[in-house]
């Protein structure tokens, strides 16, 4: 039995990365700039569409183990995929970036695993039709008393909630680590994710450690402006934190109010920058970092991530931190 000290359970989901033209989205229908969700039949379609294909393994808890994984933490990732070509990469991806994908991969008649195809045009928009496949069957047989109850911190995805098991998952997860003696918290995932569940984050505000969101969940969760949301927030949760685009970042744990100054940098791929700020802030967390180093630690893996294309680091981040001065 292994003592992980952070374990995500989340979405996972393989990232399919195609260069293609405007005239190609046009010919498959494909609405360009945005996120659509397909279904089976036109997921493998649009997957064989593909040319000159890059894969990596995403979802946003899973990027966030990554990076700690790759700052040298013992992780572990909670999450379901078939035994196809695509599981197969996935698990092998994660346990090579340093993160043990825990649960054994689905036989049989399953639902193929989660893709997200991402078509980039040149001018640099992403257009991304994703399938949900077997991740978003997640439940709590997948949760294992072992991994669960033996973490220091567990992180878990808002997402989760929009299907009944994966809530199941999420509430058996958090019960296991805090009775265990970790600490869990939550990612609110999206504005949208916030206004589908919000009577159940706001009990799981007040039932975990820590909460993580940025200045639009946390107003929707509270329907107020951001001063009095994250006011309501402190007096519910052991420690928020909330990011706010190009601005300052606002962590508060009891009594203790910190703010973080934001270096802004004109970011070339967005994509990934909460979940890398996630894995920094945790990282701090994990290691007995104040509120404050916690929060910096954060900012420095978010800029790092949205510097390149990708959602993962591709520099040592802990030389980022030594740098800073936050490490000795």
């Amino acid at each position: 039995m292994k003592n992980y000290q952070v374990v995500g359970i989340g979405n996972a989901v393989v990232d399919v990365i195609s260069q293609s033209d405007d005239s190609f989205l046009d010919l498959m229908g494909i609405q360009k700039g945005i996120m659509q969700l397909v279904e089976k039949e036109r997921g493998e379609m649009l997957y064989g569409a593909m040319t000159n294909r890059k894969q990596a393994p995403g979802g946003s808890v899973a990027n966030t183990l990554a990076g700690l994984g790759a700052l040298g933490l013992s992780t572990g990732f909670i999450g379901r995929v078939s035994d196809d070509a695509l599981g197969q990469f996935y698990a092998s991806e994660m346990q090579a970036d340093g993160t043990d994908f825990v649960n054994p991969l689905v036989q049989g008649d399953a639902l193929p695993t989660s893709r997200s195809m991402i078509f980039v045009s040149p001018d640099g928009e992403r257009s991304m039709n994703t399938y949900l496949g077997i991740s978003s069957e997640v439940g709590p047989d997948d949760v294992s008393d072992d991994v669960a109850g033996h973490a220091q911190l567990l992180f878990l995805e808002g997402y989760l909630y929009d299907k009944p098991k994966g809530k199941e998952a999420f509430e058996r997860a958090a019960k296991l680590c805090r009775d265990g003696g970790g600490k869990a918290g939550i990612a609110l995932s999206d504005p949208f994710c916030v206004e589908r569940h919000r009577d159940d984050f706001r009990r799981l505000v007040k039932e975990l450690d820590f909460v993580i969101g940025n200045e639009h969940e946390w107003a929707s969760l509270y329907e107020t402006d951001l001063g009095a949301a994250l006011e309501q927030a402190a007096q519910d949760c052991g420690m928020v934190v909330c990011t706010r685009s190009g601005q300052d970042v606002v962590l508060v744990s009891g009594d203790e109010e910190v703010t973080v100054p934001v270096n802004e940098i004109v970011p070339v791929d967005a994509t990934g920058a909460g979940d890398q700020f996630a894995c920094g802030f945790l990282y701090g967390v994990a290691t007995g970092q104040s509120l404050e180093v916690s929060g910096r630690m954060g900012c420095i893996a978010a800029a790092e991530v949205i510097s390149h294309y990708g959602a993962r680091p591709e520099v040592d981040v802990k030389d980022l931190f030594r740098k800073e001065g936050l490490l000795g």
